[in-house]
């Protein structure tokens, strides 16, 4: 499988599935897809723990549940709390979190072991792309019909929640990238006092409202200005 972020090791599935609904999900394809044929998704992409998996060791760079939301709010706290106790026998590695849910760390705080980087994917700072919660939609995700789309947070607790954390390592990531206001987008970024933030274009064509590349590289250029930028997919718009 593409690894999500070129500096990574490997990538672990402890928890798979997210009931975010996003529009541009690339891992719900891949379950209903060319991995359907995989015992963990033959649920299609409903949440689950992958509990071999929690055996695992590792060493390197592991970026965890890059098919899933390991801090969505529908995540049993028990499933969490097995996946930071793993994380606890691989000392030498670090791991790399990455969610729309930010606010669900500061739930396990005591619990979050020093070799992890807390992520936040903040895509804009304007009203976020959402999918709804018909029939239509969740056979599309491949979820059960009884079960209940939950939106990911708005941007603005998706910053705030990030902002609050403090004395752990942290990143933003800025993809798929939506259009923004670029000062307020800068700022909103800037207090959350990142180690580097991620910024790239969408990679699967569902052309999303996009901003100009002339814009995004001005967004980069500024932040700059106070972390490290690492760019991902760069492009025209798709309707440039």
């Amino acid at each position: 499988m593409t690894r999500m972020f070129s500096e990574v090791t490997t990538t672990w599935n402890p928890v798979v599935g997210c009931l975010h609904g996003c529009s541009y999900c690339y891992a719900h394809g891949l379950a209903l897809g060319r991995l359907s044929h995989l015992a963990r998704y033959r649920d299609g992409f409903t949440p689950k723990l992958i509990e071999h998996e929690l055996k695992r060791h590792f060493k390197g760079l592991v970026f965890v549940s890059n098919m899933g939301d390991l801090w969505g709010s529908w995540v049993r706290r028990e499933w969490i709390e097995q996946v930071l106790v793993a994380i606890s026998h691989s000392p030498e590695a670090a791991f790399l979190m990455l969610t729309k849910n930010p606010a669900r760390y500061h739930e396990f705080l005591r619990s979050l072991p020093p070799n992890v980087i807390l992520g936040g994917t903040i895509e804009t700072n304007q009203t976020p792309l959402l999918r709804g919660n018909s029939p239509s939609v969740k056979t599309a995700l491949g979820i059960p019909p009884f079960s209940t789309l939950t939106p990911p947070p708005p941007h603005s607790s998706r910053w705030a929640a990030m902002m609050a954390l403090r004395g752990f390592r942290k990143f933003v990531s800025i993809e798929p990238i939506l259009e923004f206001d670029l000062d307020m987008f800068v700022t909103m970024i800037q207090t959350i006092r990142p180690e580097y933030v991620y910024v790239g274009y969408d990679n699967h064509g569902h052309k999303l409202p996009e901003p100009t590349l002339k814009y995004t590289k001005e967004l980069i250029t500024a932040l700059e200005g106070f972390t490290e930028v690492r760019t991902k997919t760069l492009r025209n718009a798709w309707w440039e």
